[in-house]
């Protein structure tokens, strides 16, 4: 193993030692002494099986020898990676039914396009859907009548919500469906030029529509490598999907045979068996550094330096940016991936995919190999892609020894870059990260003064306005987690990025987000303290001066002038459903805690 590698993972165990331990004995006395329907009234079981037909009837009834699967759904017409989750569950109920056992949908959680929702008031609700979708996971699996789960779910918080709440049901073991990206539409490349062009005036709301519409075109999961698709590579990682899963797209029949597979396999690896898997012993301590690790290797979305931590929380781990920040110094960047470059997810798939990545960090020492999985005999069955052999099976090829396309997939002796490039800012200003992966390097320091504005439209105002002619920053306070819920600002992309363009040194600093799409601007994100609870970020005026040094890792504001007390960046927080969020927004916990509603161990 790689001596960092080792060092942080020692670390991470010895800063969790005691909410660890809490969790796994927990999860211990939640196992109990077998299936919970044993020890059910007969009025209770009465109402498990009444829904069902009279063959599974008699299955669940047999409780020493027959497992209930519980399906927790995404699904829904909105977000095209989950539309095709539709049919899912029938696949899943015949095929486990060919078992032996019996299939359940057990809940369906709500489930937010980012896409949608961006620059628009209802992205101010997604990162709480997060936690609102591991309470939903959590309520589905409260009836304690599930052997195992199966958890249908792609998407930005979604996975990550998902997770949290099946990891205080660790007793059960639990696989992750996924069902894969759409085909490759127009190129990466192009849709950045045309909205750039957009962003200038030279072309209108239809041409920019059609382009949109030729990118986003059919079912299945968008192909940049935003968060969504980075949640599937460290599904993957993590041994909670099947190996070689993740991005083979809807509709195929390797597709469905790996839904089958996954089907099968949950009944394979339940209490009833010899081959026990527990989700509690899957995500340990080594476990979250593979998937730290895999994040940073392909240069994957920044969101996970939250999501990862509220998902380690919820095992009793706990992880920091410090640990991120010391893997990023020694894990090389293998992917190019758009924003990081112009290819997409199924460009990555075809070059080797996860199985390849897998099989580069494990034999560079920085991937751990003593970790449980849930498919096969060890991490080492996650370097074999899948494929179809003549009678139409599933079958695993030997790892693959080279890549496909070494444009967006490399080998550890042959990176891109020998540092991933996710940096942890720290200075009087607090604590902020920065993705430097799709940066240039001569953009990597930037001194210059503040414009501070009050939300992303009022940077649009300012650029329409001709009034963006000199070096700056551009910070954008009160989008933090406790002020708004910490949307994503990925509206001011196209602007920095062609003032960047026009020779202008430009860069951006917030308290709020930017996920895997920050693309070539360099952006302080996450900052805390955050604004509306008191953070310095909310003292700074225009024509003060910021600096941002992902090298040197500082973050610094020098004023102008005695600010005084914070401005207060409060926000109305109504209509669209904002209001009934007010609990989350007084609840919530800072970025580098996981900007999460729950307090596991504090």
């Amino acid at each position: 193993m790689h001596p960092t590698v080792e060092a942080v993972t020692r670390r991470i165990r010895e800063r969790s030692a005691t909410s660890r331990d809490r969790y796994l004995a927990l999860m211990a006395g939640a196992r109990g002494d077998g299936p919970q329907r044993e020890t059910m009234s007969c009025t209770n079981l009465a109402h498990v099986m009444a829904s069902k037909p009279d063959p599974d009837k008699l299955i669940l009834r047999q409780t020493e020898r027959s497992a209930n699967v519980g399906i927790i759904s995404a699904y829904n017409e909105m977000l095209s990676a989950h539309q095709p989750y539709g049919d899912f569950p029938d696949q899943i109920r015949r095929t486990v039914a060919r078992t032996g056992h019996v299939a359940q949908f057990a809940a369906g959680v709500p489930a937010m396009c980012d896409g949608i929702t961006q620059g628009q008031p209802g992205m101010e609700l997604s990162l709480f859907s997060r936690d609102l979708i591991a309470q939903a996971t959590a309520i589905g699996l409260s009836h304690n009548v599930f052997d195992g789960v199966l958890c249908l779910g792609i998407c930005d918080k979604i996975v990550p919500g998902l997770l949290t709440g099946a990891l205080r049901f660790g007793h059960l073991p639990t696989l992750f469906v996924p069902a894969g990206p759409m085909p490759s539409g127009m190129s990466n490349a192009e849709k950045s030029r045309i909205r750039e062009q957009h962003a200038r005036g030279e072309i209108g709301r239809d041409e920019l529509l059609e382009a949109e519409s030729r990118s986003y075109h059919s079912p299945g999961t968008c192909t940049f490598y935003g968060t969504a698709n980075s949640n599937q590579v460290l599904m993957e990682v993590m041994g909670l999907q099947l190996p070689g899963s993740s991005f083979v797209n809807p509709g195929t029949d390797l597709r469905e045979a790996f839904t089958q597979a996954a089907s099968r396999r949950i009944t394979e690896v339940t209490d009833l068996g010899d081959d026990y898997r527990p989700l509690s012993q899957v995500v340990s301590e080594k476990t979250l550094v593979n998937a730290m690790v895999a994040l940073l290797a392909t240069g994957g979305s920044t969101n996970h330096s939250i999501h990862l931590v509220a998902i380690g929380r919820a095992a009793g781990i706990r992880i920091d940016w410090e640990d991120f920040h010391e893997l990023s110094r020694v894990v090389p960047l293998l992917c190019r991936l758009y924003p990081n470059g112009e290819s997409d997810i199924n460009d990555f798939d075809r070059a080797g995919g996860v199985p390849f990545l897998v099989r580069e960090l494990l034999g560079a020492g920085l991937m751990h190999e003593d970790v449980s999985v849930m498919f096969g005999e060890s991490i080492h069955d996650y370097t074999r892609a899948a494929s179809l052999d003549g009678a139409g099976r599933l079958v695993w090829d030997p790892p693959r020894e080279a890549s496909g396309d070494t444009r967006c997939l490399r080998a550890v002796d042959d990176p891109f870059v020998a540092d991933s490039g996710f940096h942890r800012l720290e200075g009087n200003l607090g604590r902020a990260i920065i993705k430097t992966s799709s940066v240039p390097e001569d953009r990597w320091c930037i001194e210059a003064p503040a414009r501070v504005f009050a939300d992303q439209q009022a940077v649009m105002d300012a650029w329409y306005a001709g009034e963006l002619t000199q070096d700056f920053v551009a910070v954008l306070p009160g989008q933090g987690p406790g002020a708004n819920g910490m949307p994503e600002l990925h509206k001011l992309m196209p602007v920095l990025a062609n003032l960047q363009s026009d020779g202008l040194r430009v860069a951006l600093l917030t308290d709020g987000r930017l996920s895997g799409a920050s693309g070539k601007v360099p952006s302080a994100i996450h900052v805390y303290p955050e604004a509306a609870r008191g953070g310095a970020i909310g003292r700074i005026r225009d024509g003060d001066r910021v600096l941002i040094d992902a090298t040197a890792g500082a973050l610094h504001w020098e004023a102008g002038r005695d600010h005084g007390q914070p401005v207060h960046w409060g926000r109305g927080n109504e209509g669209l459903g904002r209001e009934l969020f007010s609990g989350f927004r007084e609840q919530v916990t800072h970025a580098e805690a996981g900007a999460t509603i729950f307090r596991w161990d504090d």
